[in-house]
């Protein structure tokens, strides 16, 4: 990695530049893809306090890193640390990002069914508040393909509501109806989301 010294350069020997490249280089393999990379260090001194800021453009992103100490060379050690977290932080984000993409695109390729389902209505579901019947309903159903193998005790629709009612936001269940695992999920308005494999 290219470095480039402004500011008070006097204070910056042979020697401390090439300690300060030595902790560039544990970055520069995160950062150099194509071509060399440049960093900019501007060197201010105010009183007896050494204020470093370490420059370094990673694709479309310029990373700033700044540290204060009474040392130079803990100064040079604190920017580090700092870019080293921006690095890190971008190229994981970048990764993440790019990751989903690739699942999707092989789901695709593979014929897979799609995660979601159209949208389908599904009947009423009476659920008892305050002692008397009021109608909650799971307005929409999204159908999840999920591979489930485990054994569980199955359930009916109606037992997941009444296990509902011990205030769990969620219900995971095996169907007796269908034979299927179903997840019945309660929104923030009280209807029920039911989700099935």
């Amino acid at each position: 990695m290219k470095l480039i010294v402004s500011g008070k350069t006097k204070d910056f020997t042979p020697e401390l530049q090439e300690k300060f490249g030595a902790k560039l280089a544990k970055l520069s393999k995160f950062i150099e893809r194509r071509g060399e990379r440049e960093a900019h260090v501007v060197h201010q001194m105010e009183r007896h306090l050494h204020k470093v800021e370490v420059i370094v453009n990673f694709y479309d992103h310029a990373l700033v890193a700044q540290a204060a100490d009474s040392d130079l060379d803990t100064a040079l050690c604190q920017a580090v640390v700092n870019l080293e977290k921006q690095v890190m932080k971008l190229r994981n984000r970048w990764r993440d990002s790019h990751r989903d993409m690739k699942a999707v695109r092989s789901m695709k390729e593979n014929g897979l069914p799609e995660i979601a389902a159209p949208l389908e209505e599904e009947p009423a579901i009476k659920r008892a508040v305050n002692g008397r019947s009021n109608p909650a309903r799971a307005a929409k159903r999204r159908i999840f393909h999920v591979n489930y193998t485990e054994d569980r005790k199955p359930m009916t629709l109606e037992e997941a509501v009444l296990e509902m009612e011990r205030e769990v936001d969620y219900v995971v269940y095996q169907d007796s109806d269908r034979q299927c695992l179903s997840v019945l999920v309660r929104r923030r308005d009280g209807n029920y989301d039911l989700i099935q494999s």
